[in-house]
């Protein structure tokens, strides 16, 4: 009774397979083929000796030839349950080598087509007549070959085994990998979307009452307007969460119209007012019509997401008394728009690090989910567009890069 395959997370992906195989035939003279478990050959003949090419160049593994109906038959004898048969062809030795998941085999791995004893002209005339080659040339090629004994067979199959195994534990690591990844993805777009509705209608209990109570306790209303910016923070961080989860299930999108970059800019300045002036930071942008005569074919929602974002950011790492610029240029490459500041600045490890989900800055006024620029960059990927930081060192400032296309230049989404 022939065992059914296991299911397997993912289809084997058999050209994982073919390198280190064929490294192994090249190593140890072995002619080396894959099967499924059905007895469809996926990799193979791979060969590695003259006497092997000179077998491929016969009928031996054609679909219907004598060497492919034995390997089809070692494989039907996996399925149904044997432990590793093999058999002689004229002398030559074929073994196999389940490959098993969960106890049950998903595939084979036939391996040998080499003499197990010195051969003989007779023996090769006998060969060669079944598979369409020249007994002379056949007897010619092989007569100096070493046999191929059975301890060293069994210490072939042993370093297979190896090789078949370690393959095996980084396919099951990456599939772990992604189970993990679809999981935390599942884990953050629900727990975001289920946190949204109590925090809206906190929020919304908040503004009633400091907007109905008027004569209410001076110690209330300082609690109540405390609250109000606690709930404020923790809904950003939700709206963070949802975009990050949109990101990694790649459901985020933008809705690109033809728009003044210049109100854009002012919206997401606008938003940043309040901390510029609570730590006196010299702010400018440039040119002072703010991009207004520039027309940009974005999404203004979530381009002045990334541009507050950005600008924000540079606010938080500046110390009091420091500068924040904004500086817009446009050409025939399209727009760019640059936020530096004379800030924390970023080591040279820790720029490549940037843009990872879940980066946070370890020094001053860190806070937040550090999703922040994870989410602005892939909001500029979706606009066709790029977002690079560069800073010369800690403690001389940075600046983020965003580029984006021509209005009228087709965007191709990633």
């Amino acid at each position: 009774m022939i065992r059914a395959a296991p299911e397997l997370t993912d289809p084997v992906d058999w050209e994982e397979w073919r390198t280190p195989l064929l490294q192994f035939s090249q190593a140890c003279g072995l002619v080396v083929s894959a099967y499924d478990i059905d007895g469809q050959r996926k990799i193979g003949p791979l060969l590695a000796s003259r006497t092997a090419r000179m077998l491929a160049s016969s009928t031996l593994w054609h679909d219907e030839g004598p060497g492919t109906r034995l390997e089809q038959r070692l494989v039907d004898a996996v399925a149904s349950g044997q432990n590793e048969p093999g058999e002689l062809f004229y002398d030559l030795q074929v073994s196999t080598l389940p490959l098993l998941r969960a106890g049950l085999p998903y595939g084979v791995l036939v391996f040998g087509w080499c003499f197990a004893d010195f051969s003989s002209p007779m023996a090769c005339q006998r060969l060669g007549a079944q598979i369409g080659l020249a007994g002379q040339a056949l007897w010619n090629e092989v007569r100096l070959d070493a046999p191929l004994t059975a301890a060293r067979l069994g210490t072939y199959r042993e370093l297979l085994r190896t090789l078949a195994a370690a393959i095996d534990r980084q396919r099951d690591t990456i599939d772990e990998l992604k189970r993990v990844s679809r999981t935390r993805e599942l884990f953050l777009a629900t727990v975001s979307h289920e946190m949204r509705t109590p925090l809206s209608a906190l929020s919304m209990r908040v503004e009633i009452l400091l907007r109905t109570m008027q004569d209410m306790p001076p110690a209330l209303r300082s609690a109540l307007l405390s609250m109000r910016v606690h709930v404020r923070q923790e809904a950003a961080m939700v709206e963070d969460l949802i975009d990050a989860a949109r990101t990694l299930t790649g459901t985020m999108s933008v809705e690109r119209v033809t728009t003044p970059l210049g109100r854009i800019v002012r919206d997401a300045v606008s938003t940043v007012e309040g901390n510029v002036s609570a730590k006196r930071i010299a702010f400018s942008v440039a040119p002072d019509n703010h991009g207004d005569h520039i027309e940009v074919h974005a999404d203004p929602r979530r381009l002045q997401q990334v541009l507050w974002n950005l600008i924000l950011n540079a606010i938080k790492f500046t110390p009091e008394g420091g500068t924040v610029g904004v500086s817009i240029s446009h050409g025939a490459d399209g727009v760019c728009i640059r936020v530096n500041d004379s800030g924390q600045g970023i080591a040279a490890d820790d720029l490549p690090h940037v843009f990872g989900a879940f980066t946070l800055q370890s020094e001053a006024n860190a806070s937040g989910l550090g999703l922040g620029l994870y989410i602005a960059r892939r909001i500029v990927e979706l606009h066709g567009g790029s977002l690079t930081a560069s800073s010369p060192g800690k403690g001389l400032g940075a600046t983020f890069t965003v580029q984006l296309p021509p209005a009228d230049l087709p965007v191709a989404i990633p």
